[in-house]
């Protein structure tokens, strides 16, 4: 605690694109942030002095360098911070709390007593949000063969991929992970109650920020007669109350970086019962509810605080 009684924050790694979100992000919270001298930003001695004189450490850092610093707090024993990480390092761990609060109802009180919390990825955020609930209600079964479709802003591809799109002449579409082993796929198997690994293809549009995620079902291969009301059914009911998550109705064409500067997730099933096909949409900021904006949802409930409102 800091000498007002504050809860005291250390971002390791608050230069990179996540952890500059955090850090914007905390002002919304009475807590303090505490920084490393630049200059020492990778000295290993600095960094364990800071991660012992702090409450809660958030980790925005490559998934090797996570590790050894999640290593060295564990070396701490009793002195150690509390541990909320933003890398895929863990996301699949059973010693971690995944840091999804809307996923059940028990995350919320999961994550406010955890010692280690990992935040979740961007992607996954959109698809365990269409389907854990559509599963775990019996609608989607848990063998069926799921095909994800997204497209995200190239702000969260890195610096290479920033600068590669912010110069004249960057390219207009991609797509990628097209080797169909991206790391994000046992975070979304896990997670939305999948017994199978889902197709997933992900792509990068010209935008800075925004997300879509989709996923296509034939309604004829679920259980019964299940129809697009009943599927939005049963996303309405999982989200009611949620300030951040909204179950909208259907519509003709979405914009990806409608939500961009937010950190609000709009959920959608589109289709035709006729047709006996729909299609599941997740609309969302890949560095708001996909990234920094979870990480202060998780914090403040790691800290005992009241999550700000969402923007």
């Amino acid at each position: 605690m800091s000498s007002d009684g504050q809860a005291t924050v250390f971002i390791d790694g608050e230069a990179g694109t996540t952890g500059l979100g955090i850090r914007d992000r905390l002002r919304h919270l009475p807590v303090t942030l505490r920084s490393i001298d630049p200059a020492l930003r990778k000295d290993p001695q600095a960094r364990r002095e800071m991660m012992m004189a702090v409450d809660v450490v958030i980790l925005c850092l490559p998934d090797a360098a996570a590790r050894e610093a999640v290593d060295m707090a564990d070396a701490m024993g009793t002195d150690a911070p509390r541990i909320l990480d933003a890398s895929t390092a863990f996301r699949t761990d059973p010693a971690w709390v995944y840091g999804f609060p809307e996923m059940d109802a028990s995350q919320p009180d999961a994550i406010r007593k955890a010692a280690r919390v990992s935040n979740p990825g961007c992607y996954p955020t959109g698809l365990i949000a269409l389907l854990r609930p559509l599963v775990s209600a019996g609608l989607v079964p848990a063998d069926y063969p799921v095909c994800i479709n997204a497209v995200s802003g190239y702000s969260g591809g890195g610096r290479s991929m920033i600068e590669a799109h912010e110069r004249e002449g960057g390219p207009a579409f991609e797509l990628y992970g097209l080797g169909l082993g991206h790391k994000h796929i046992p975070e979304m198997t896990l997670y939305a109650g999948l017994a199978q690994a889902p197709i997933f293809v992900p792509s990068v549009g010209h935008f800075p920020q925004g997300m879509i995620v989709s996923v296509p079902l034939h309604l004829d291969r679920l259980p019964g007669r299940v129809g697009i009301a009943d599927l939005h059914a049963a996303l309405a009911a999982h989200y009611a109350g949620s300030d951040r998550i909204a179950v909208a109705d259907p519509c003709a064409k979405l914009v990806a970086d409608a939500l961009a500067g937010t950190d609000r997730m709009e959920l959608r099933v589109h289709g035709s019962d006729d047709a006996r096909q729909a299609v599941l949409t997740a609309r969302l900021d890949n560095l708001g509810k996909g990234a920094s904006g979870a990480a202060l949802q998780n914090l403040a409930l790691m800290l005992g605080l009241e999550p700000p409102p969402s923007v």
